[in-house]
């Protein structure tokens, strides 16, 4: 396993849980995880490939997740630019001038604004399961029963350890493909560490609020830096029309599509997507 070091980090209205795995003779991979998920949704055999891969991988706690700065049960103090911007602070802390950045759904949502602010901080660009900033596009939206599921949110009690896993393993079974199998005993065991390192795990869901809007202008199609694309075909949470359309809008975009894939990043298609994210990386530079 690399050697993994922890470094606090302080940002904009916040202090952000961070995780540096590897030391990285290629150069430094910043993770952004999606809406109401902490570091850990990061598998470990992602980071570690692409640590083999020859870089150093961080990956971070966003706001009112995991072991970062956590405020009430729908109290949310902070936007997206406030996101956006505790990518850059990441880097600062560890001395990163320039990284190359993955972000997943909500985490590539910010870290395409990071991108359009902070051009000369990011290499490249990977957004996995994500929506094209400011551009709209023809799709069905989230499933129906993704929806129901979240309608049930209102009576449960968060006090109980057990319902809550119980609420969160139908939202990972949901947000899977119809085309992988569902890797219960995996979810399981990621949403127990999730729930032993959240100082309030209900405040996860604080993300459903943040709001921030963008200024005329500011879109995907602005992207100058070599953009890769991952989405899943099945995906029940944000169509893959979202990641067609950022490919067309942004100029030499490549798109991989996971067949079958759904919002998630399923074991059988890590090595598909490490080797990916390690080639776009490898040609950047």
């Amino acid at each position: 396993m690399a050697a993994v070091k922890q470094k606090r980090v302080t940002t904009r209205g916040a202090e952000l849980a961070t995780e540096a795995w590897g030391e990285g003779t290629q150069g430094t991979i910043l993770l952004a995880m999606g809406a109401t998920a902490s570091m850990v949704w990061w598998p470990d055999a992602l980071l570690e490939a692409l640590v083999a891969g020859g870089y150093r991988v961080i990956r971070f706690d966003h706001r009112d997740t995991g072991q970062s700065t956590t405020g009430a049960p729908g109290e949310v103090g902070y936007d997206i630019f406030d996101l956006a911007e505790d990518l850059i602070a990441v880097l600062d802390a560890y001395g990163v001038e320039a990284a190359h950045v993955v972000g997943m759904s909500l985490g590539g949502y910010v870290a395409q604004i990071g991108a359009l602010q902070r051009p000369e901080r990011v290499k490249s660009l990977t957004l996995i399961a994500a929506e094209p900033l400011g551009i709209g596009y023809e799709a069905e939206g989230i499933a129906p029963e993704l929806m129901a599921h979240f309608g049930t949110m209102g009576a449960l009690d968060w006090s109980d350890r057990a319902a809550v896993a119980a609420f969160m393993l139908e939202i990972a079974r949901l947000s899977a493909g119809k085309g992988r199998a569902f890797n219960e005993a995996a979810s399981r065991q990621r949403i127990e560490r999730e729930i032993d390192r959240a100082s309030n795990i209900q405040s996860a869901f604080n993300h459903a609020m943040v709001g921030g809007d963008l200024p005329a202008g500011m879109t995907a199609a602005g992207l100058r830096m070599p953009v890769l694309v991952v989405h899943g075909s099945d995906d029940p949470v944000i169509s893959v029309k979202a990641a067609e359309t950022t490919a067309r809008v942004v100029p030499g975009a490549e798109l991989l599509v996971l067949e079958g894939a759904g919002h998630e990043l399923a074991e059988v298609d890590l090595p598909r997507i490490a080797e990916a994210v390690l080639r776009h990386a490898n040609r950047t530079g």
